[in-house]
């Protein structure tokens, strides 16, 4: 069974800094594409960043400059550096990892639980 857990998030102040984590363990062959969305109260969820298994990057617009994101592949472990946090970045922010869990299988979406960011003074 594929898990991918979340960790770092948290209440920050404006201006702030925090890095979230995601780790994707179990039955895995590889993992392709990894990404961050995030969902805040009554709007649908959006793609924050993305990073393909070559590492090439994108972001939202309104993160471009401030979010980084980065990957581990030896870790399967995918990172979302956040600076310059500003009170509309608050959201429930989820990792993404399009998953093959065997050499004949077929590229599936994993999601994982979600983790609560707050940006307020």
């Amino acid at each position: 069974q594929v898990q991918l857990v979340e960790s770092g998030g948290g209440l920050v102040q404006p201006g702030g800094s925090l890095r979230l984590s995601c780790a994707a363990s179990g039955r895995i062959f590889r993992i392709n594409d990894m990404g961050w969305y995030r969902q805040a109260p009554g709007k649908q969820r959006e793609l924050v960043a993305g990073i393909t298994r070559g590492l090439w990057t994108n972001y939202e617009d309104s993160v471009k400059g401030r979010f980084t994101i980065s990957r581990d592949n030896a870790k399967n472990t995918v990172y979302l550096q956040m600076n310059s946090l500003k009170p509309e970045d608050t959201a429930v922010y989820y990792c993404n990892g399009k998953l093959v869990v065997t050499s004949r299988a077929y590229e599936s979406d994993y999601w994982g639980q979600g983790t609560q960011v707050t940006v307020s003074s």
